[in-house]
């Protein structure tokens, strides 16, 4: 499965593509900082490489909980991680409106999993002509997601990825079904493993989400061995510290030695 994306490299590698940043966008130091080692490990082992970075975090369970830094301060930051390093960058959107502003600033629109049925947001997101990320929904199938390629394409909007961050299981954990991602493929689109979010354990009674990131190698080596064409990884310096989704991130110094394991299977499965 290809896709195009405007300054994504290393296409021709024959190796997955990753989609890797900090859950939030803390301040522009950080995202650089983050940016400049996941551009060293990409170019060292030949991996088409996507910056994230949310510009806002609408979905918390809490109201005192980090949502940003400000949208316009935020995707800046964004658009200079792109213009320094050269690569492309996907955030999510929340409501219809925010995407013509998103869209100004980065090369890929990222549906968050609640909001895949909201038909207008899809429908926005699609009429700004960038690549849109949808995130498969906690609650779906595989297999139900074609109806949001769908409204995308209908929207004259060919550019569609999807992604898999796993299903509720009970009301505080998730659990994977490696079938989606067959399934998911169906459509003819791209599919990712979101690694990172698919290790969530929501709905604490603290009101923070818990994570169990000691499973991130496992989860990402099963993407990559039933097929996944991409990898949703966020990953921070110091998890421990991280304004937004700490407990289920990878450290920043793990994951080049993840990443070479996994370039490993991706070969002996090619």
């Amino acid at each position: 499965m290809t896709i195009s994306i405007p300054k994504l490299q290393h296409t021709d590698s024959g190796n997955f593509f990753l989609m890797a940043g900090p859950c939030a966008i803390e301040g522009e130091e950080m995202a650089l900082e983050i940016a400049g080692e996941l551009v060293r490990i990409s170019n060292r082992l030949r991996i088409p490489l996507i910056f994230k970075g949310s510009y806002r975090k609408a979905n918390r369970s809490r109201r005192d909980s980090f949502t940003g830094i400000g949208d316009e301060k935020a995707l800046k930051i964004l658009a200079k991680v792109s213009e320094t390093f050269g690569i492309p960058t996907v955030t999510d959107i929340h409501e219809s409106h925010e995407a013509a502003m998103a869209a100004e600033y980065v090369d890929v629109l990222q549906i968050p999993a609640f909001l895949c049925r909201q038909t207008d947001l899809l429908i926005a997101a699609a009429e700004t002509g960038k690549v849109v990320n949808i995130k498969k929904g906690q609650f779906l199938s595989g297999e139900s997601m074609k109806f949001a390629v769908e409204k995308v394409r209908d929207s004259g909007n060919n550019n569609v990825i999807l992604t898999d961050r796993g299903n509720s299981f009970g009301y505080s954990d998730l659990v994977v079904d490696f079938r989606n991602i067959p399934a998911m493929r169906e459509n003819q689109v791209p599919v990712v493993m979101d690694v990172t979010h698919s290790l969530q354990q929501p709905n604490q009674t603290s009101g923070v989400t818990g994570g169990r990131p000691a499973l991130i190698e496992t989860i990402a080596k099963a993407a990559i061995a039933v097929g996944a064409d991409g990898l949703f990884i966020e990953t921070h310096p110091t998890p421990a510290t991280a304004k937004s989704d700490g407990a289920n991130m990878l450290q920043l110094s793990n994951l080049e030695g993840l990443l070479e394991r996994l370039v490993r299977i991706r070969e002996a499965i090619r």
